[in-house]
């Protein structure tokens, strides 16, 4: 399995993601564009994986990359690959899609819950998901639903947390993925969007419930599982 992964910033890395695909013994492979890397050819990638980052969809302007990048998971979709988007990912899944891409209400920013859809709850992806879960959030955009995809999630300040379309593209607006050492990078880079607001924790209450990410590990496992074997 050629597993292949898109990073947009340095410290928004793949963090558990790496950890389970070395440990399956895939061909973990990715492309770092915010340092110049090319993108794959696709006949040479069994599924891909789209991380985060702080720039918005966009924002083609200030990182003329992500035109590139989108125009390669148009084509990635067309051709039927497996993709895993997160965050930043899940956003440019959802515009190629066909949905809108705007500024949230709120920023929404540390661990707060998120709701399962009942379509979701009744998917056997998520069946042994409880009907609530707290993620880590670090968003200020978010997606509206794209044609023929179903909805997974909600939370307090956010109507769209994640999607499925069709059984081949996965997109979570939250994060599975990060590890207490992969929080603490997002904290040290980030820290100045941690402003009072609404659903905006500070750093102190963030790396707090960092023992949260050996809880989410599991759902992540297996949720990677059901996507790549689809």
């Amino acid at each position: 399995m050629r597993l292949h992964y898109l990073q947009h910033v340095p410290f928004e890395t793949p963090a558990h993601i790496a950890q389970w695909a070395i440990a399956r013994g895939f061909d973990w492979q990715g492309s770092h564009l915010y340092a110049g890397e090319p993108l794959p050819a696709l006949t040479e990638v069994d599924a891909l994986i789209v991380m985060g980052g702080p720039m918005g969809v966009h924002d083609e302007a200030v990182y003329p990359w992500l035109g590139a990048e989108k125009a390669f998971l148009r084509q990635a979709i067309a051709n039927g690959l497996p993709i895993f988007g997160i965050c930043l990912g899940a956003q440019l899944l959802a515009q190629v899609l066909g949905a809108e891409v705007t500024p949230a209400p709120t920023k929404e920013i540390g661990w707060f819950p998120i709701e399962l859809t009942a379509a979701a709850q009744a998917h056997p992806w998520f069946q042994d998901w409880p009907p609530q879960l707290t993620v880590l959030h670090w968003h200020g955009e978010m997606f509206s639903l794209p044609p023929d995809a179903m909805p997974l999630a909600k939370s307090a300040a956010c109507p769209q947390q994640g999607f499925l379309w069709g059984d081949r593209i996965v997109s979570l607006q939250f994060h599975l993925e990060v590890t207490p050492a992969s929080l603490g990078e997002l904290i040290q880079h980030c820290q100045h969007e941690l402003v009072p607001g609404p659903y905006i924790q500070s750093a102190t209450e963030i790396q707090a419930q960092a023992a949260q990410t050996a809880l989410l590990t599991p759902y992540l496992e297996r949720l990677l599982e059901r996507w790549i074997q689809s």
